[in-house]
């Protein structure tokens, strides 16, 4: 029997390998666009799931998504929101971004700033939609010639 409502736990460092795959799989769409994978995609996740940086949202003990978020003094970043192909489409990732504002105003921070590639126009627009602005666009250092669009949101 499927579970009907997702649940949001931090990830296990045994589960390191399950982490990187769904971020490989989430983000295949944009590694074939880009040519290469995106930041996220080499990443080393072992020192952010140790630090408690990344969750995952699970539907019936299997993980559909995660988040990664990357705490600062005035501010929290989103690294990484992901979620697996074949579980898009189905508001999880809003459901991410909205769980990731909750838990910046627990912890009494009211700004959130993402970068995406200027290349992701999807992304761009699902965080548009939900009250994200640009602030600007830089080179990217890792990546000769991709464009990063930092953007941020500031909670009321």
């Amino acid at each position: 029997m499927e579970q009907k409502e997702p649940n949001l736990r931090l990830a296990d460092p045994s589960e390191l390998e399950a982490v990187v795959s769904l971020t490989e799989r989430a983000y295949a769409v944009y590694t074939q666009l880009l040519g290469a994978p995106p930041i996220p995609v080499s990443e080393d996740y072992g020192p952010r799931i140790a630090s408690k940086q990344v969750w995952l949202l699970e539907l019936s003990n299997t993980p559909v998504g995660l988040v990664v978020l990357e705490p600062h003094t005035d501010h929290i970043l989103i690294f990484s929101i992901a979620v697996a192909p074949e579980f898009q489409g189905r508001k999880f990732g809003a459901r991410l971004l909205q769980w990731a504002e909750e838990k910046a105003g627990e912890n009494g921070i009211d700004l959130i700033k993402l970068y995406t590639n200027a290349k992701m126009e999807r992304n761009i627009a699902l965080y548009s939609a939900f009250g994200y602005r640009e602030t600007g666009r830089r080179d990217n250092p890792k990546r000769p010639g991709w464009i990063v669009v930092d953007m941020e949101k500031r909670l009321t």
